[in-house]
């Protein structure tokens, strides 16, 4: 898809005007975001990546409105399961809750600037060489794999090399101070929790993007979809924090379920590239609508199974209490 670059910034524009809005208006007086609250937050940011799919839609071609659905679908998807560590890491930082949208806020702005950077670099090499779909689609298929086997291992928060080297060259205090990054004391400047955190926050999901970005350019190989799916997929992933909370723990098979569309997609990128080569016949590659819809199915199944499950282990866990 051509994309003029006036395009580009009325997008990046459209996006900034977004986030300006989301800052005014929930961070301009710090407070506990509620559940009603983060709900109307996630229904306008869904609303809005469909207004911009069905723009694509009508200005662009149906085939790449197709591709942009299925890229934000898997990107917000893929998102619902990094949730979890983020809540790791607020409760290992002891983030105050008042505080906690905008560690999320900065720390996805960070997070979706380094990903556009992993963006540019990942077109610029599937322009140029065709057998880099081999290695994204082994990628992927060797990390559903993993996520399969590790899915009944306990989660639990390490700091990463970025933190720790944050943590070693700049004196760090013990208590927060408000929403402050850093403060000065006895004439000497110190960082705060709320900084270090942040830094958690966006390497975390920089680490997120090493399978997320192959993923999607498994959906769609144009930058600007690529771009535009994560952008709204990581925007409206913080009110998704506040709004599902410990229905993440619920959401059991969850991991299973995109472990199957991270395979799923690691083979189409396979397939694709053989046919690159034509190796393989015109009818052996999987198009947009079927990414799709087994996408969705995936999602749709994956989620009924683990609530039905949750429901079930609640009752025996009920019923258990009222013998004793």
């Amino acid at each position: 898809m051509h994309v003029h670059w006036w395009v580009w910034a009325a997008t990046l524009g459209g996006l900034a005007l977004l986030l300006l809005l989301d800052l005014v208006i929930v961070d301009r007086k710090p407070h506990e975001v509620t559940t009603a609250e983060a709900a109307k937050w996630v229904t306008f940011y869904i609303a809005c990546a469909v207004l911009f799919g069905i723009g694509v839609w009508i200005f662009g071609d149906q085939h790449f409105a197709i591709e942009f659905f299925t890229g934000y679908i898997t990107e917000y998807s893929l998102s619902v399961d990094n949730l979890f560590i983020f809540m790791v890491i607020m409760s290992s930082f002891a983030v105050p809750s008042i505080h906690q949208h905008k560690v999320l806020l900065i720390g996805i702005l960070l997070a979706l600037l380094m990903r556009g950077i992993f963006i540019a670099v990942g077109a610029a090499l599937i322009a140029q060489f065709v057998w880099i779909f081999f290695i994204f689609g082994g990628f992927l298929i060797w990390t559903a794999v993993s996520m399969v086997r590790k899915k009944d291992e306990e989660e639990e928060y390490k700091e990463n090399a970025v933190v720790r080297w944050v943590r070693k060259v700049f004196p760090v205090t013990d208590d927060y101070h408000e929403a402050k990054s850093s403060v000065k004391i006895d004439g000497k400047r110190y960082l705060t929790p709320m900084f270090v955190v942040i830094v958690a926050i966006g390497s975390a999901d920089l680490l997120f993007a090493v399978d997320s970005i192959p993923a999607i350019f498994g959906i769609t190989q144009d930058p600007f979809l690529v771009f535009t799916a994560n952008a709204f997929a990581l925007m409206g992933l913080r009110q998704l924090y506040f709004l599902l909370g410990g229905l993440v723990d619920k959401l059991v098979y969850l991991s299973v379920g995109l472990a199957v569309i991270l395979g799923f997609i690691g083979l189409k990128l396979i397939l694709h590239a053989f046919h690159e080569y034509h190796l393989v016949p015109e009818w052996a590659e999987i198009n947009n609508w079927m990414s799709l819809s087994f996408i969705v199915l995936t999602l749709a199944i994956t989620t009924w199974a683990s609530l039905a499950k949750s429901k079930r282990d609640e009752a025996a866990a009920e019923a258990e209490a009222n013998k004793g």
